[in-house]
């Protein structure tokens, strides 16, 4: 399963808003990667990994997610992607 999301939080998918893309993405047990047009796919469950996109405001990423959660996952990633700083 795939899905396409532009980022809005200002600090892209750095800092806070990182943190909780990959809180997230770790809450499912689906096999779950992040790409940007230039970088990745990387797991999305790795702060490391997620932090070396370099994705930021306005971006598009790549989420793809594999296994019987993946909808689910998906659904719960563009959220915390779509959704600006500060409101949760």
């Amino acid at each position: 399963m795939e899905r396409t999301v532009t980022i809005v939080p200002e600090d892209g998918l750095h800092a806070r808003p990182a943190a909780k893309f990959v809180t997230t993405a770790n809450e499912f047990d689906a096999e779950i990667t992040v790409a940007t047009e230039e970088n990745g796919p990387v797991n999305a469950g790795s702060m490391i990994s997620v932090t070396t996109l370099d994705a930021r405001q306005g971006d598009e990423v790549n989420l793809v997610a594999e296994g019987e959660d993946a909808e689910s996952a998906l659904d719960a990633l563009e959220d915390v992607l779509t959704t600006p700083e500060g409101e949760s």
